[in-house]
């Protein structure tokens, strides 16, 4: 256990701020999922920029790295445009 109380508060801080972003990068997650299943290309183009939107978000927040989100705009990117 943490024996001083700025240790304690961190720790607290660090669970909230755990819990915050875990929220934020599963719907993310969910979102590239639910567009990765649409077979619609007008469904698809119009979900894409809000996706990318939400991945700039978290890579700027450092939620997740930014090389990924690059990637996972790029590969949906291809999957929706190769849509027939």
């Amino acid at each position: 256990m943490a024996n001083h109380k700025s240790s304690i508060k961190r720790i607290r801080q660090a669970d909230k701020k755990k819990l915050h972003n875990r929220y934020y990068a599963k719907t993310a997650r969910n979102a590239v999922r639910k567009l990765r299943t649409t077979a619609e290309k007008v469904v698809a183009t119009e979900m894409l920029p809000k996706i990318s939107a939400m991945l700039d978000k978290l890579a700027k927040r450092n939620i997740i790295h930014k090389n990924k989100a690059n990637n996972l705009k790029s590969k949906l990117t291809v999957f929706v445009n190769k849509l027939a």
